[in-house]
Order: C-alpha cells, then sequence, then structure tokens
C-alpha cells in the first residue's frame, strides 16, 4: 500500500529537476547571445581595442590560463570566447591562444582536491600526481601545438573546414526553434535598458552573471542527476580499459559540463590507491573532449559560422594533442609521479613545488598587466 506513494514522491522530484535543468540551459543559451548582442552594441572601436590587447599569441595564452584558473570553468572562458569571435570583438586567430589556456587553467581545481591528503603521507603522493597529470598533459599539448599553430595555422585549418562540412549539413540550423524562444527575450532585455546610460555595459554585466548562474546551476543539477552514483562504479570496472576510460571521461564530462568535477572525482581514488595514475590518463583526455561540449553549444546558439569555427578549433586542440602525446603518455606520467614524489621529500620541497605550481596561473596574470601597461602607453587605450 506504501509503494505507489512512494513511487509518485520519487517521480515528482526526478521531474522537477529535468524541468530546472531545462530553464538553466535556456538562460545559458540566453545569456550567450545576450553577451553577443552586448558586444556588438559597443561597437568597432571596443573591438579594435580589445583585439589589441590579444594580438599576441602568447599573450593571448596567458590570459586564457589566467581568466580560466580565476573563475575555475573553461566551458565559461570557452563560451564567452565564442561570444566574443561571433560578435566580431576577436579573431580566430587570436581566439586558439586564449582556448589553450583555458585548458591550462581549469586544471587547478584538480590540485587543490588533493591538498585534502598533504596529512596523509603515503596518499598524497598518489593523489597529487594524479592531480597535475591532467596539467602537465595541458602544458605539453600548448607547448607542442602553439608554435605549430602560429607558424601553420593547422588547427584554424582543419577547424575552418569542419565547420564549413557542419554548416553544409545543415547542423547549425537545428537551433532555430531554440533561437525564435530567445530572440523576444534579447528584444525584451533590449527596450528596458535603452534608455539608460551605457545599456551595452548593463547588457553585458546581466549576461556574464546569468552565464555564470545558469552554468553553476547546470553542473549542480547534472552532477545530482547523474554523478551521485558514479564513485561507486568508476573504481569497479569503468577503468579496465582505456577506451572505456577515455569514452567514460568524454561522456561523463559532456553531461555536467565541468572537466574540473569529473577530473577531481577520481583524485581520492588515485590517493586511495584504487586507481593509478596510469589508468586514469585516458579519462583526463576523455575529459577534455568532453568539455568541448559546451562551446560548441555556444557556437550553435549564435548561428555564426566563425563561432563555429572557434568550437572546433577547441575541439581539434584537444584531438591533436591526444593523438601526439598519447603515443608517449609515459612522458606526462612520468613527469607527474616525479613531481610528486619531489614535493613529498621535505616540507622544504613541498613549499618550493607548490609555490612553483601556484606560479604558473599567477604569472599570467602579471603578463597580462604589464602587456596592457605596454599596450596602453603605447598606443593610447
Amino acid at each position: 500500500m506504501a509503494t505507489p506513494p512512494t513511487s509518485k514522491n520519487q517521480l515528482l522530484p526526478g521531474i522537477v529537476r529535468v524541468l530546472l535543468l531545462l530553464a538553466t540551459l535556456y538562460l545559458f543559451f540566453f545569456s550567450i547571445k545576450l553577451m553577443g548582442h552586448s558586444f556588438k552594441l559597443f561597437g568597432k572601436e571596443f573591438a579594435e581595442r580589445l583585439v589589441a590587447t590579444t594580438d599576441n599569441p602568447f599573450m593571448g595564452l596567458a590570459i586564457g590560463i589566467f581568466v580560466t584558473s580565476l573563475i575555475q570553468s573553461s566551458s565559461t572562458t570557452t563560451s564567452i570566447v565564442v561570444g566574443l569571435v561571433a560578435a566580431g570583438g576577436l579573431t580566430l586567430r587570436n581566439a586558439i591562444p586564449i582556448i589553450m589556456g583555458a585548458n591550462i587553467g581549469t586544471t587547478i581545481t584538480n590540485t587543490i582536491v588533493s591538498l585534502a591528503h598533504l596529512t596523509r603521507r603515503n596518499e598524497f603522493p598518489r593523489a597529487f600526481a594524479g592531480a597535475i597529470i591532467h596539467d602537465v598533459f595541458n602544458m605539453l599539448a600548448v607547448a607542442i601545438l602553439l608554435p605549430i599553430e602560429i607558424r601553420f595555422r593547422t588547427i584554424e585549418g582543419v577547424a575552418s573546414w569542419l565547420a564549413r562540412q557542419f554548416t553544409g549539413v545543415g547542423g547549425a540550423k537545428l537551433f532555430n526553434p531554440l533561437n525564435a524562444i530567445i530572440k523576444p527575450t534579447i528584444a525584451l532585455v533590449d527596450g528596458v535598458f535603452e534608455h539608460l546610460p551605457h545599456p551595452q555595459v548593463w547588457m553585458l554585466i546581466i549576461a556574464l552573471v546569468v552565464l555564470f548562474f545558469s552554468l553553476g546551476g547546470m553542473v549542480k543539477m547534472l552532477r545530482a542527476l547523474m554523478v551521485g552514483r558514479m564513485e561507486v562504479l568508476l573504481g569497479g570496472f569503468l577503468f579496465r580499459s582505456d577506451l572505456g576510460s577515455m569514452v567514460l571521461g568524454v561522456v561523463l564530462t559532456a553531461s555536467v559540463q565541468s572537466s574540473s568535477i569529473t577530473t577531481s572525482l577520481v583524485v581520492p581514488l588515485v590517493g586511495a590507491g584504487l586507481l593509478t595514475v596510469r589508468q586514469i590518463f585516458p579519462y583526463v583526455l576523455g575529459s577534455n573532449v568532453g568539455t568541448t561540449v559546451t562551446a560548441i553549444l555556444a557556437a550553435l546558439a549564435t548561428q555564426s559560422p566563425i563561432a563555429i569555427t572557434a568550437a572546433f578549433a577547441h575541439l581539434m586542440f584537444n584531438v591533436f594533442a591526444i593523438g601526439i602525446l598519447w603515443w608517449v603518455k609515459f612522458i606526462p606520467i612520468w613527469l607527474a609521479e616525479n613531481f610528486a614524489r619531489l614535493a613529498v621529500r621535505s616540507k622544504k620541497h613541498m613549499a618550493v613545488c607548490l609555490v612553483c605550481y601556484f606560479m604558473l596561473y599567477v604569472l599570467p596574470l602579471v603578463l597580462a598587466m604589464l602587456w596592457r601597461g605596454r599596450v596602453g602607453g603605447g598606443e593610447g587605450i
């Protein structure tokens, strides 16, 4: 007699969560469109100034690292980049180094999670190595692919070709109904703020707030819906093969829209000895691919071919990195494990290693400030 009420009570919250998820997805697409709209209102002069601060690929890389490490979401950073490219505020060539930097910046969460094992001397080396394997892989990928991209524009070329093929089969047009739903809301916001001074500033602020809120909401809801039972399964049979591990990383990250969540999830398992760095390596690579889904969704929402190209550039960067480094995977694994062993030799070694690690995320801020000062002083910006 008590079963039917229990079933209904379980079903209703599930339906409510799905409806809330759909509402959050709507807010996400709305924020992307509003952000692009606000940047267009800034005009050509603002676009030129923005491009002037990122015309150096290494500066773009630094900006991508710092911004992503600050907000801890490569999905948000790449979504912002896609919005800028769609609005004409950023060129595709300048956007690619920022996307590369975003891959590096998102990994700091793993290290913070590994610090929970700091008081357990036997666990910390494993947890720390499991955390920084993501950093090591992304840094090696950038070190290899950024010079190649600067010289040959390989990622830009392949991404442009893929975008043309994708648009040709009508993939980007699948989101037209969504655009029809979003445009009236954009028009409403436009009408509300058009009588205020600097309406584009207010709309940009609203777009960014809604973007952060919607992404945060998606992560929490998807984690509640999907990730809650995954920790039990991860150490069981999902890491038995490299292919299965990689597919798991792709699917889970695409589902929760956060590589920080999916990669941080396995750090305690490595620390506990349930998984090895070698086992989670393909999973980490898969998470890099899975996190590109957000930028692709954002590009589809803009309906801009150049924005779709930027999203594919994010995907191809990760695909090329996997294609190159998979065959020499012993190198990033060896670097991660030995850096972790070095860190636990003594308290002094620990302090030096952690300072050096976190300086990798502070240094881009210093470079960004110096670069903006030089550009501003030299060009009057």
